[in-house]
Formats: structure tokens, C-alpha cells, sequence
């Protein structure tokens, strides 16, 4: 797997469907970086930091969480700088790592998915850490010729979804936003979806970024949601 290169300025490591494995961000900026999301475990953030270090970029100074959910958080106790999360997802994590004190966590969490079996395969405990930075609404970085725009938004697929907005390359990473509530039974709540889809035609972007999919255009987003908005469930 190598590091892919969606603008001067932004680097990712793809998702990976056979783990659940979202995909990991790198933005640069002149004086900082920013990583979007702490991955699986620490295998995955090492997979990451590995094609990082092999292109010549330094570790992230931030990690942005864009939601509490263990494919995105689980690798954050060996994340590089400082983890910034809403304050929500920090409520949610810290009940996790309440969870997480029983010893039949883990062998829990393997029964109930597939994909954590996978990722924690030969692994008999997990360390979930939260956020050392929380925030309720927004937080704006300047990363140096780069800003980052954090923000907190309504979503279908949970309360404490975030996007990061960077004005000047046009990318809007939405995590998984738009995805259903799968802690659910997997229900997708259309007012939710239709406050989101309002976000994205508002915001001045060329890229939207998923975290399980590849790199989309703003109108392909939106033309996929608009078929969505229109099935019947």
C-alpha cells in the first residue's frame, strides 16, 4: 500500500474494506500537520506513519477525530501530538474505556463484528484514551498557508459527527457523515441527512472525502445523496 497524493498539499492512505479500516489524512501546512482520524489499532497507525516517514513527512503535530466510533479512535494511545475531538466524542470513548476494564471485552467485540476479529486478531486487550483537546461547535488551525476548519454537524450517522473544511484547497472531509446510524440497526434518518446535504452545498468545495470510499467531487456526493433523499425506507 502506498501513500496517494490528492492535492500538493494533502497525502492519504487508502481505506481498507477486508478490516473495516477507515482511511487515514495528512495535511500539510507550512508550520503544522494534521492527521484526520487515529485509526483501528496501532498496527494501523504504524501502516500510516510508516508511508509518512518513507515520503519524507514528519508525524502529525494534530490528529482530528471525526467521530468516536472504534475504527477511527482505537489507535489514538499511540498517535503522534495532540488528538482533538468533539466533546461528545469524548463522553462516548470514556464510557468505552469503562467498558473496556471487563476482560471479556475484547472476545465481546470479536463476536459481535467480523472486522474487529480481524483487526484484533492474536490481541487479547485494547487502550482507548480520549481526545486531549475537545471542542463543542468549532475549532479553527492554522497549519501555515494551510487552515483547518473543525466542526461539529448534524449527520444520520452519529451525534458527534465532525467535518474539517480546508478553504484553500477545497476539500471537505466528512468522516462517515452521511453513512447510517449501524449502532441502530442501521437506520438512515433522512432530516438528518437533508441538515447535512445543506452543509455540503454550502461549503466552497472540489474534493468530499469519505472514509470508507474513494475521493468524490462535490456534485457526485451530492448526486448520490439526492438518490438517497428519494428512496423509500
Amino acid at each position: 500500500m502506498s501513500l496517494h497524493k490528492l492535492t500538493n498539499r494533502i497525502f492519504y492512505m487508502d481505506h481498507e474494506p477486508e478490516f473495516d479500516r477507515p482511511m487515514l489524512v495528512y495535511i500539510k501546512g507550512e508550520k503544522y500537520s494534521l492527521a484526520i482520524d487515529a485509526g483501528y489499532s496501532a498496527s494501523h497507525v504504524n501502516k500510516f506513519y510508516g508511508l509518512l516517514e518513507a515520503e519524507g513527512l514528519s508525524l502529525p503535530d494534530f490528529t482530528a477525530i471525526t467521530h468516536w466510533h472504534y475504527d477511527h479512535t482505537y489507535g489514538m494511545h499511540i498517535t503522534s501530538g495532540c488528538c482533538i475531538a468533539h466533546k461528545k466524542t469524548n463522553e462516548f470513548l470514556r464510557e468505552e474505556m469503562d467498558k473496556a476494564l471487563d476482560a471479556g471485552y475484547v472476545d465481546f467485540m470479536k463476536k459481535e463484528d467480523i472486522h474487529f476479529a480481524r483487526e484484533y486478531d492474536g490481541i487479547d486487550e485494547v487502550t482507548i484514551v480520549p481526545a486531549q483537546l475537545e471542542f463543542e461547535d468549532r475549532i479553527r488551525l492554522d497549519l501555515g498557508e494551510l487552515t483547518a476548519e473543525i466542526f461539529h454537524t448534524v449527520a444520520p450517522h452519529s451525534e458527534d459527527s465532525v467535518c474539517i473544511y480546508i478553504p484553500e484547497e477545497k476539500v471537505l472531509f466528512l468522516g462517515d457523515c452521511i453513512c447510517p446510524d449501524y449502532f441502530n440497526g442501521g437506520y438512515l434518518n433522512k432530516e438528518k441527512l437533508g441538515v447535512l446535504i445543506q452543509v455540503i452545498e454550502k461549503t466552497d468545495c472540489r474534493y468530499c472525502i469519505l472514509s470508507h470510499d474513494e475521493p468524490l467531487s462535490k456534485e457526485e456526493l451530492l448526486e448520490y445523496l439526492y438518490g438517497e433523499m428519494q428512496k423509500e425506507q
